[in-house]
């Protein structure tokens, strides 16, 4: 009988994990501004209290539809990475700062101030934000996951990132 009940329990939780809400677009009109969301998992990683390594631009003409929002792409390899598993790439809380999550709200993330955290991709809004963010990570994400399933449904962020201006997607 346990076996059966949870069973059906998983049943009915499975739809709901695979849905999203509104995913951020900034004024490029791509998620994460136009940077390819599966470059972030080539690149090195600094540690903890260094600057990320830039994020990859992606291109206007590889594109891939998900969560209602075009994602770009710097090669139609990693395009074709990202359709086979757009949930192993797609930044946690659908593009939105994971600070600000962890605060209680959506505010945009930038695609320049990232990490990625047991295989998931982070981003933040300001190098001051980061400061915050890595001073508990762990701590931070456990707050965020909290807050996110009560914020999730709620309209996707429609501000400006604070100091940033995107290049992606390039037009080649």
């Amino acid at each position: 009988m346990r076996i059966l009940i949870l069973s059906a329990a998983l049943a009915f939780a499975a739809p709901a994990a695979s849905i999203a809400g509104p995913q951020f677009v900034d004024e490029t009109g791509f998620a994460v501004s136009g940077y390819d969301v599966v470059a972030y998992f080539d690149l090195p990683q600094a540690p903890v209290g260094a600057p990320q390594p830039a994020a990859v631009p992606g291109r206007a003409s590889i594109t891939a539809e998900h969560n209602g929002a075009t994602f770009a792409f710097a090669s139609e390899e990693n395009r074709d990475r990202f359709l086979a598993d757009p949930e192993a790439f797609v930044p946690r809380y659908d593009g939105h700062c994971a600070y600000g999550v962890a605060k209680g709200g959506k505010v945009p993330g930038n695609p320049n101030l990232w990490r990625i955290v047991d295989g998931a991709l982070y981003l933040n809004i300001t190098p001051n934000v980061v400061g915050f963010w890595e001073e508990d990570i762990p701590g931070n994400i456990d707050t965020a996951e909290g807050n996110w399933v009560s914020i999730e449904p709620d309209a996707a962020s429609e501000n400006t990132i604070p100091q940033f201006t995107s290049a992606a997607p390039v037009t080649q």
